[in-house]
């Protein structure tokens, strides 16, 4: 059987790119179980309630939601375990110096299997304050009204 081949997306957090202020974004392997392998296979998991933490010189994803495998006996997995997160020594150094400063946290952006390994795009984000979210959707609106006008003024002139 052929090894896979590009990039399959499982799950993203829209969420984050709302609530957060993305600074810098991490690929991390994870440690997973068959059972939790399986289940991510079929394309169910959830990760906008996730989050990543530095804890003795490891990284770990905690509240990641994969539900366990519908043809699992009892080596099932639990649905919301802490995850190890695979990256190396001085990038977690970086991750631990970036959210020990101070209004930084690790936020899970996408869940994914890369040539057939299970990876997570995991950031360095600060929280947006909430007139820091209505700017965003203002700004983002007013691009879109400009698109929709040189697009209107385009037919126009052909």
């Amino acid at each position: 059987m052929p090894r896979e081949r590009g990039e399959k997306v499982v799950a993203t957090n829209r969420r984050a790119r709302h609530e957060y202020e993305i600074e810098k974004t991490y690929e991390a392997g994870l440690v997973l179980t068959g059972t939790e392998v399986k289940s991510l296979r079929q394309g169910r998991a959830n990760i906008s309630d996730g989050y990543a933490y530095i804890a003795n010189g490891e990284a770990f994803l905690d509240a990641v939601h994969i539900p366990e495998y519908s043809q699992g006996h009892w080596t099932n997995h639990a649905s919301k375990r802490i995850r190890k997160l695979l990256l190396h020594k001085d990038e977690i150094v970086k991750l631990s110096h970036a959210v020990s400063a101070g209004g930084y946290t690790l936020v899970p952006l996408k869940l994914y299997f890369n040539d057939g390994r299970a990876k997570v795009e995991i950031a360095v984000a600060k929280g947006k304050r909430e007139y820091e979210k209505r700017q965003t959707i203002r700004e983002r609106e007013d691009k879109r009204e400009a698109e929709r006008a040189m697009r209107a003024r385009n037919r126009l002139g052909d």
